[in-house]
C-alpha cells in the first residue's frame, strides 16, 4: 500500500518568492540595461553630429581628422594625402572626448595643407 504525503507551504512563500524575482529583474535592469540604452543614445546622437574638419578617434584608436561624409560613410584623413573610408559607427564617442576632451575640436592632428 502506498501512502502519499502532500507538502504544504505557508500562504504567503508563493507571494514572496515573486517578489524576489521582481527584484531581481528591477536590479538587472537598473544596472545593466538602462545605462546600456543611454550610452547607446549617446553614441548614436554623437554620430549624427559629426561634421567636416572634426578631428575624432575610432573605436580601433586610429585618429583622423573628417574629410567627406557621405550618409553613413565618412572618410578620415589620417595623415598628409592618406585617406581611409569607415562607417559612422566606427568612430567612438568615448574615445574621441578622452583625446580630445568634450568640445572635440581641433587636437594633435595637423594635416600638411
Amino acid at each position: 500500500m502506498q501512502t502519499l504525503i502532500f507538502l504544504q507551504t505557508p500562504g504567503n512563500a508563493g507571494m514572496i518568492q515573486m517578489l524576489f524575482f521582481a527584484a531581481i529583474i528591477l536590479v538587472f535592469w537598473m544596472f545593466i540595461i538602462r545605462p546600456q540604452a543611454k550610452r547607446q543614445k549617446e553614441q548614436n546622437a554623437f554620430a549624427g553630429g559629426l561634421e567636416k574638419g572634426q578631428d575624432v578617434v575610432t573605436a580601433s584608436g586610429m585618429l583622423g581628422r573628417i574629410n567627406k561624409i557621405e550618409g553613413e560613410i565618412v572618410t578620415l584623413e589620417i595623415g598628409p594625402k592618406t585617406y581611409i573610408r569607415m562607417t559612422k559607427s566606427a568612430i567612438s564617442k568615448d574615445i574621441t572626448e578622452q583625446v580630445y576632451g568634450k568640445d572635440g575640436k581641433k587636437g594633435p592632428i595637423e594635416s600638411a595643407e
